[in-house]
């Protein structure tokens, strides 16, 4: 018997009578044995792809069929069970097996793929519902393939821990989220992949410089791009790598406010800018992208943590609107806009740059810091208080005194 507010529930309920548990294998292009036992209660989840395949047969969408579209991952869930993925015991126990089944190395990749879409859309809550038996699969994937799909399947789970490491970082768990980067290094070197390596360090610089450790962040990423360092004739994919590295060292030294890694930052910048250049256009790469767009919108986040104001609106301008970059990235650019428009006494115009956010990136917003106190301090500064940002300040939680 499944439980009521199981997978298993909620594909019986939204097929109702109209639709058998043949029509809906057949509809989903999944097994009737796999229905069967979700609808039973004999299993609980499956693979991405299947999950994906079924709840667009059943017309939901997938944060629907698991139960996680208003659900946060907290403490009784999500974040503990992805905690429990990056910490198995199944080699202790005598030959017990509670990791997850191996998949092809095609369902594999879509399984990434999709984890990495929801990412960059600040799919947060979906990505801790996905994670945890995402992981177990990705791990037993590779620990059982032949070895013709072993480097793949190595390069293809370190990208699932790094998806693991980024997520926890927007959900407060940095411990867990270091974990999980640590072993994304692990799998990374075993794929033998020098450039998903040192795009891993990306993720590993990214983290110390969220926990204030800025000339650590700095020399990892210095000293990665020092290891892939393009010289002569060189692939997009290397450039691209290179200069993510280069921007990325240069957004942690530009932290330290002092002289020295002023100038550091200044000579960072100027090679990432030079290595866009060279490439072109914007690229992605091992879940990264890079080109002059990204460069830009990087100059405008040196630009105030400086406390450039001024200097970070004039950046902004260089960043083309239609530039591809993912939704989560072209947000967190925006709240850098907000911020430098409210240090320069231009109130409406960082509501209005708040509000573009959070039409752009729903999901993404809930999660951050950074607009929420822009947000408190116009609450704060207004002397006459509209309903626009009233309401607004209530659904990012930012509460100051004058709504108490």
């Amino acid at each position: 018997m499944a439980d009521p507010d199981s997978i298993g529930a909620r594909m019986k309920a939204a097929r109702g009578k109209l639709i058998t548990q043949r029509q809906l294998a057949e509809m989903a292009d999944v097994s009737l044995s796999l229905i069967k036992a979700l609808e039973g209660g004999q299993r609980h989840t499956a693979q991405v792809g299947n999950l994906q395949k079924i709840a667009k047969a059943l017309d939901l969408e997938l944060p629907d069929l698991l139960g996680k579209r208003a659900a946060l991952p907290t403490a009784d869930g999500g974040v503990v069970d992805i905690r429990r993925a990056l910490t198995p015991v199944d080699d202790l126990l005598d030959g017990g097996d509670l990791d997850g089944e191996p998949v092809t190395i095609d369902e594999a990749r879509r399984t990434v793929s999709y984890l990495w879409g929801a990412y960059w859309a600040g799919r947060y809550e979906l990505l801790g519902a996905l994670l945890p038996d995402a992981l177990a699969q990705l791990r037993a994937t590779a620990q059982a393939v032949d070895s013709a799909d072993a480097l793949e399947a190595s390069s293809l789970l370190a990208r699932g821990y790094q998806a693991a490491g980024d997520t926890l970082v927007h959900l407060g768990q940095p411990d867990a989220a270091w974990l999980a980067v640590r072993q994304a290094i692990d799998a990374a070197r075993k794929s033998e992949d020098v450039l998903l390596y040192a795009a891993m360090r990306v993720s590993v610089s990214w983290q110390l410089l969220v926990q204030g450790r800025y000339l650590e962040s700095e020399r990892v990423a210095v000293a990665a791009a020092h290891d892939i360092e393009p010289h002569g004739t060189t692939s997009d994919t290397e450039l691209a790598a290179y200069g993510m590295l280069t921007v990325t060292a240069a957004t942690a030294a530009a932290r330290l406010r002092t002289d020295g890694a002023n100038g550091r930052a200044a000579d960072l910048l100027g090679e990432a800018k030079e290595t866009a250049d060279r490439l072109g256009y914007e690229r992605s790469d091992h879940q990264s992208s890079f080109g002059p767009a990204k460069v830009a919108m990087l100059t405008v986040d040196c630009a105030v943590v400086r406390d450039d104001w001024t200097g970070a609106l004039t950046a902004a301008k260089a960043l083309p609107r239609e530039a591809p970059l993912p939704l989560a990235t072209r947000a967190r650019h925006l709240a850098d806009v907000a911020l430098a428009q409210l240090r320069l006494g231009h109130g409406e115009k960082a509501l209005s740059t708040v509000l573009a956010m959070e039409s752009m990136a729903p999901d993404w917003i809930q999660y951050q810091t950074l607009p929420r106190q822009v947000v408190s301090e116009l609450v704060e500064r207004e002397r006459r208080m509209h309903d626009e940002l009233r309401d607004l300040a209530r659904r990012l939680g930012a509460i100051g005194k004058r709504l108490i």
